[in-house]
């Protein structure tokens, strides 16, 4: 224990070292001018060299022309390198859910049960599944997937879009107090619903937007898609000065609620569950005042062209010719590797410059003695951001991020969190997991975040924030959570489990 208190705290100086290192080498150099602008003062060198550049005459007009020319040559150069304008996350919401919506866990197997397409195998399949999940008994369910019949029609997937979406963006115009009119890109995206007219129009046409409000609508891009729209407000925000963009992130249950009885295609059932999220962006110089963040990068990795990572989460037929979305054994493993790829890419623009050469330091011993002598080094990423949110697709694809990237508990919990109280919420999970951040943590001024999502294709995204000012808002969505009656059912998970694993590894535990 204290050897690791040692190393820790080995770790810390140094890490301390190398953030300041510019101040450090400057310091004797910024010495050294003073020591030497005193000594000329007290020499009197100083005041002649002033004397002398008063007295002298200088061709005033020759002054102007050289000023003029640099300023057109600087000109020039802005138009032809421009800087990117910086882009500003004024406010977003995220849709709470409707008290009819509530959908405990006790109800699910009654309710799939009484559909009377599943095998007492296929029931206790999906048990198991929910009840290892990490889902709370306060998740929302549109109430017509478990009517007598249900309707998985058109007509119900409009209505959920419309309540879900509908009420995300009219809190969040009312809290930024913002027009309609004054929008001028809007980016929806919905993986498996994808109507026409598309979503993007159907919110032009209930808030009444201009003609002139250009219209994206993404589709198929799995759980990632909320990272994707904003990387695509961020490019639009760079073509069109002084605007605003909305982006409105779902997944539909309704169009894509699986009936089936096939395994690999039950789990999304099992966990997916009812959501909306609308986000305001803008490059508006008047919004940096009052907006929440500031948009720092995007790093987008896609495994498209490996076959393995394209199909782990692939939309089919069963055998019974029954439409939902399959997930494939390789999921995490592909997940594995999306993430490593990605965070090599992330690393280098947001790490300090400690975590960086002990990561180069680590390849360089690997290669040159082999990795089975010295193991991968894993950057410590919790020194780069001040919260990170997840994408909560269930509790092993979280539990597999907290091993990989060796995050604490703590770090953690804003994701578990989204996932019990809201479950898998699809492409808005990241602005469910950073509502909780600001409702019952707070964020100060500066502090860095991190959204990462995962998804079809396969894909792994990251965007990262900068706090502009002190946050300390309660969502709607968040009033009311009882953190930590979470906390103790969480506890008594881990007890359960550790008791479990104990047993059979005396060989007395009966196989489940």
């Amino acid at each position: 224990m204290a050897g690791a208190d040692a190393r820790s705290g080995l770790k810390q100086a140094y890490n301390a070292l190398m953030k300041n290192a510019g101040a450090l080498l400057a310091a004797p150099v910024v010495a050294s001018l003073a020591l030497r602008l005193k000594a000329m003062w007290e020499s009197g060198e100083l005041q002649l060299l002033l004397g002398q550049l008063l007295n002298s005459e200088v061709d005033v007009a020759k002054v102007a022309v050289i000023l003029s020319a640099g300023l057109l040559l600087w000109t020039l150069y802005r138009l032809a390198f421009p800087s990117d304008r910086p882009v500003y996350l004024v406010d977003f919401s995220v849709h709470k859910g409707l008290e009819e919506w509530k959908f405990p866990k006790e109800w699910f197997l009654p309710q799939s049960a009484a559909k009377g397409k599943f095998t007492a195998d296929d029931l206790d399949f999906q048990e198991k599944i929910l009840m290892r999940s990490g889902l709370g008994d306060e998740t929302y369910v549109p109430p017509w997937l478990y009517s007598k019949p249900p309707h998985y029609d058109m007509t119900h997937a409009r209505k959920e879009f419309e309540i879900t979406c509908y009420s995300a963006v009219k809190e969040l115009l009312n809290k930024t107090g913002v027009t309609p009119k004054q929008i001028g890109v809007v980016i929806t995206n919905c993986s498996l619903f994808n109507p026409t007219p598309s979503l993007g129009a159907t919110l032009m046409n209930h808030f009444g937007m201009g003609s002139s409000t250009i219209n994206y609508n993404l589709g198929g891009m799995g759980c990632s898609a909320g990272v994707i729209a904003v990387d695509l407000a961020r490019q639009m925000l760079q073509l069109y000065p002084n605007t605003y963009a909305l982006v409105v992130s779902h997944e539909n249950l309704t169009s894509n609620w699986y009936p089936g009885s096939d395994r690999s295609m039950l789990v999304p059932n099992c966990i997916f569950r009812a959501n909306g999220a609308a986000v305001l962006l803008s490059n508006k110089p008047t919004e940096s005042w009052r907006s929440k963040y500031e948009l720092q990068t995007v790093v987008r990795t896609n495994l498209a062209a490996d076959d393995e990572a394209f199909k782990c989460v692939y939309q089919m037929e069963d055998d019974s010719g029954v439409r939902g979305v399959r997930l494939a054994k390789e999921l995490m493993s592909v997940a594995g590797r999306a993430l490593k790829a990605n965070m090599t890419t992330l690393g280098p623009r947001v790490l300090p410059v400690s975590e960086q050469l002990i990561f180069a330091g680590n390849m360089i011993a690997r290669k040159l003695f082999g990795p089975k002598k010295f193991p991968p080094y894993v950057p410590d990423f919790s020194l780069a951001f001040n919260h990170i949110c997840i994408h909560t697709g269930g509790r092993a694809v979280l539990d597999t991020m907290e091993k990989q990237m060796q995050l604490s508990k703590e770090v953690m919990e804003p994701s578990r969190a989204g996932l019990y109280r809201y479950g898998n919420v699809s492409s808005t999970s990241v602005w469910y997991v950073l509502a909780f951040v600001e409702s019952h943590r707070g964020v100060r001024r500066g502090d860095k975040v991190w959204q990462l999502g995962f998804g079809s294709g396969f894909k792994c995204n990251s965007a990262v924030w900068v706090a502009r000012r002190r946050i300390a808002t309660m969502h709607p969505a968040w009033e009311g959570f009882n953190l930590q009656a979470m906390r103790d059912e969480f506890d008594e998970a881990d007890r359960e489990k550790a008791a479990y694993l104990a047993a059979k590894a005396a060989g007395t535990a009966k196989a489940k």
